[in-house]
């Protein structure tokens, strides 16, 4: 039968509301600590001196939200352990972020990622970087927060609103008291509570199966372990290719260019910590992987004879991982709880996060510009009363998340849409010096416009089973009258079939086929198509032409202590020693170090 209600205890209200308090607490125990936080950069970027550990925690709690804890083990119980791949990307994302776009951030020294945009290109550049970031963050934490508490109301009767204000209200709290160090060891104590939550389901799933060979066995034969998918098929949605290749562009949006993470480990005291922040961050990354995938494995083995989907005992897929707590754990009490505070730590972390962010861009990037005479201490309270503001503003946005579909490819969808633009952006002007701001504009607007076309079209127009590639659900042991749904679960499969072998002209066989494009590729192919149009428009408006300072690039000077033109001590003097002929003027002036500044040296030297 279906999980009611009345598996929650009361000491499973318990254990989920202390979660709550402790948030709450931690934001005021920082609030009554850093009443020194006069300034704008102390409430948001915690007066840049968090330390390693702390910060990778945060990076890996705010990374693996409530849609993680949901939608991972369901991926993996309906499309395989093919997921398993996603520790490549990982690890690519971390080493991408850590050598190429942090020692530029760090450089620069800026508060908001987007302030590059200024000083690369130009001033609207960064503005549009900065409105791409608040609908994307906005529409992102809309589903973080309304989705985990649909699945937990409709499995568990936990009441849907009451949960989603108090999430609301718990993150804006903390988050306007103890400012970006409040956010950072809460997702501390978050994501401890995060991985409590999946080992405890977990261990009792293997418990009731025998052991990790039976779930295993249970798995293989059920084609779960499709590990050997090298398909190079772009629409094909989950292969070897897509992960590693899709993956990476994805979460290089997220963890290179995105405020909410570039916050973070610029906040630390030096480069070479905020460096270690990323690659422990990785570790993480890995633990909370192996645990989706051991979930969703847990899952099939205990469902692979009665899918509780097909079979209507719950109504959504993303309904699944609370459904299987309530049932493998709904005798003990405060274990359901447990899982429920494991879930909402995951959207705490990750709206909590989305707030500071927005507070910052808007802040950095929105008011200091063009109000100049605004004191520190006014914006830090401005930087508190915006906090209060988005957190009405994302809470406003949740209903909206129901539109979405599927929780993980609707969150990582928006991610492609608006990420991907933005990461060509940067990329177009770290990498290449002739990149001008008319090359980054036009770029930048053609790449949104092909992913909003593919993004909002894959939303209306459902790639087809044999694209998606999800496996068989079986309902054989169900009893006759549990299968409330199996009967519309057919019909809808039997429709699409029908339709899909419906003959269609050539135009709209090429428009579906584009549509089902993987959304993992959505970000890789926006990002190519910014930097492509972009050094293309660039030549053309004279882009070669430019000067541009050399801090605002990538050189070699960034990667030399992992290469061995690394020069040595003798040559770097030498370099310093060397004379230029003043005499004769040869190509074109460097801006940032001009025959004037040296003729200013050796006056001062005489």
């Amino acid at each position: 039968m279906p999980v009611t209600s009345s598996s929650f205890s009361t000491w499973d209200y318990v254990v989920f509301v202390a979660i709550l308090l402790i948030s709450a607490l931690v934001g005021i125990y920082h609030a009554v600590v850093g009443r020194r936080q006069e300034t704008s950069e102390d409430f948001l970027l915690g007066s840049r001196q968090m330390g390693s550990v702390p910060v990778a925690l945060s990076l890996t709690a705010s990374f693996m939200s409530a849609v993680t804890m949901l939608g991972a083990p369901y991926d993996t119980y309906h499309f395989g352990a093919v997921n398993a791949y996603f520790a490549i990307p990982y690890m690519l994302v971390v080493i991408f972020s850590a050598e190429v776009f942090l020692p530029i951030f760090y450089r620069l020294g800026v508060s908001s990622s987007y302030q590059y945009l200024e000083l690369r290109f130009n001033r609207w550049l960064r503005l549009c970087g900065t409105i791409l970031f608040i609908i994307q963050t906005i529409l992102y934490t809309g589903i973080v927060i309304y989705a985990p508490a649909l699945a937990l109301n409709q499995v568990t009767n936990f009441n849907l609103w009451g949960s989603i204000i108090s999430t609301g209200i718990v993150c804006t709290f903390y988050c306007t008291l103890g400012g970006l160090k409040a956010v950072v060891w809460t997702d501390v104590f978050q994501i401890v509570i995060m991985v409590i939550g999946l080992v405890a389901v977990i261990v009792k799933a293997l418990m009731l199966e025998g052991g990790f060979n039976n779930v295993l066995n249970t798995a293989y034969h059920g084609g779960r372990l499709n590990f050997w998918n090298f398909d190079s098929n772009p629409f094909r949605r989950h292969t070897f290719w897509t992960i590693v290749i899709g993956g990476t562009f994805t979460w290089t949006g997220v963890y290179g260019i995105n405020q909410a993470q570039v916050q973070r480990y610029i906040s630390c005291k030096t480069r070479t910590q905020a460096k270690v922040a990323l690659y422990l961050n990785l570790i993480g990354l890995w633990i909370i992987l192996v645990c989706a995938l051991l979930s969703g494995l847990s899952m099939y083995s205990l469902y692979h004879d009665c899918d509780p989907w097909t079979s209507g005992k719950v109504k959504a897929p993303d309904q699944l991982m609370p459904y299987m707590v309530m049932d493998i754990l709904g005798g003990y009490p405060g274990l359901p709880g447990l899982f429920v505070a494991c879930a909402y730590s995951g959207t705490l972390s990750t709206v909590s996060s989305s707030i500071n962010a927005l507070a910052a861009v808007t802040v950095e990037d929105l008011i200091k510009p063009y109000f100049t005479t605004i004191s520190e201490k006014k914006l830090s309270w401005i930087s508190r009363a915006l906090s209060v503001l988005f957190g009405a503003v994302c809470i406003g946005m949740a209903g909206l998340a129901s539109l979405m579909g599927s929780l993980l490819q609707a969150a990582l969808s928006i991610f492609g849409m608006v990420g991907g633009p933005v990461l060509g952006l940067f990329t177009l002007g770290i990498l290449f010096s002739w990149a001008n701001c008319t090359g980054g504009f036009v770029g930048l607007i053609t790449g949104f416009a092909f992913a909003l076309w593919i993004g909002i079209g894959s939303q209306i127009h459902p790639p087809p089973p044999e694209v998606t590639m999800s496996l068989n659900l079986s309902t054989a042991m169900c009893n006759i009258s549990q299968l409330s749904n199996e009967t519309s679960w057919t019909t809808a499969t039997l429709l699409t079939t029908v339709m899909s072998e419906m003959p269609r002209n050539d135009r709209a066989e090429t428009l579906a086929s584009w549509y089902s494009l993987s959304y993992l590729y959505l970000s890789t192919f926006a990002t190519l198509i910014v930097i492509i149009v972009g050094l293309v428009v660039s030549v053309l408006t004279g882009g070669r032409k430019a000067q541009v300072r050399t801090d605002l690039l990538l050189n070699r000077t960034d990667l030399s202590c992992y290469f061995p033109w690394r020069p040595s001590a003798d040559e770097r003097i030498e370099v310093l020693d060397w004379k230029p002929q003043t005499d004769t003027a040869i190509g074109s002036n460097n801006f940032g170090f001009s025959h004037t500044d040296l003729d200013s040296i050796e006056g001062r030297k005489a």
